[in-house]
């Protein structure tokens, strides 16, 4: 890009929020992170809430070159403004991961991984049968990467440990969690623990298990692939895998300055894996009273 036509501005481009949901805490994370470090570059934002290549403020964002180059959000595994994107060639960077990555600079995290090691952690602690409550249907059904991810990632695992557990959708939103949770013991009272990828819904997750006498962990554990901010807000606070917002705010600027100082460099793939935190929501399996195990370990008593 000629020195003349540069208009020391970065592009966002964000899903738009929904009338049922407003934004959760990690996306203003994200978005205010990126506007943060594009200014320490000396670049200005200009800011695009559009999930489909045909919306208007994108269109007029990549058509009238607004912006020199453009950082994508929440990419899904089917994108049209992926596709529109390289074919207008124009600078840009994804968060997230589709079937074109080798084609582009991205900045994701180990979705797959991190769910897998939630249940790993809860299977070290004796527990058996866990749910997973993942993102809301509408997000899976339009293909948002990290819903397949984690998804994959806990099916996966908990096949190869001989684990049993039910998976389920849940809104982005404190009712709808609580109804999760009632969904969860409905489909089998023995549930003894659940990894989560939604933190808009864990305080309503957290109610319903309070509605239903179970104490966190003494009864059930609770792990999640969460902002560190939302795993310290609940109480108990939450053993999570935290989503490092700010460092991926971080890596995608610097991996947009970097296409725009070389763009014809190879792309580059940045793959976090944050540890998991262990805080308080997360305990030994302990069986219910009357549970079938107690009577097993009354044959091992001598009277």
């Amino acid at each position: 890009m000629e020195t003349e036509r540069r208009t020391h501005t970065l592009g966002l481009v964000y899903p738009p929020a929904g009338p049922d949901h407003d934004y959760t805490g990690m996306q203003l994370t994200f978005i205010g992170g990126i506007a943060e470090y594009a200014a320490g570059h000396d670049y200005d934002l200009l800011l695009s809430p559009s999930d489909a290549e045909g919306d208007a403020s994108f269109r007029r964002m990549v058509g009238d070159r607004r912006v020199d180059g453009l950082i994508l959000m929440e990419i899904r595994r089917e994108d049209d403004r992926v596709d529109h994107l390289l074919k207008a060639s124009l600078p840009f960077v994804t968060m997230g991961r589709n079937r074109r990555s080798d084609e582009m600079s991205w900045v994701d995290l180990d979705f797959a991984g991190l769910a897998a090691g939630c249940v790993r952690h809860l299977c070290d602690l004796g527990h058996e049968r866990i749910a997973f409550v993942n993102r809301s249907e509408q997000l899976f059904q339009i293909g948002y990467g990290p819903s397949h991810l984690g998804l994959e990632g806990f099916t996966k695992t908990m096949a190869e440990l001989g684990l049993t557990g039910n998976t389920y959708q849940c809104g982005d939103d404190f009712a709808s969690g609580e109804s999760c949770l009632e969904r969860i013991l409905r489909d089998d009272p023995a549930t003894s623990s659940l990894v989560t990828m939604n933190e808009a819904a864990l305080g309503g997750l957290y109610l319903g298990l309070i509605r239903h006498g179970r104490s966190v962990p003494r009864d059930f554990s609770v792990v999640g692939v969460v902002a560190g901010t939302w795993a310290e807000r609940v109480t108990p606070a939450l053993t999570a895998a935290e989503v490092p917002a700010r460092e991926m705010s971080r890596v995608s600027v610097e991996l947009m300055v970097e296409r725009l100082a070389s763009p014809e460099a190879p792309p580059r793939h940045v793959l976090l894996r944050p540890l998991i935190s262990l805080r308080a929501s997360t305990g030994p399996f302990r069986p219910a009273p009357g549970d079938e195990s107690d009577l097993d370990d009354l044959d091992d008593l001598n009277f």
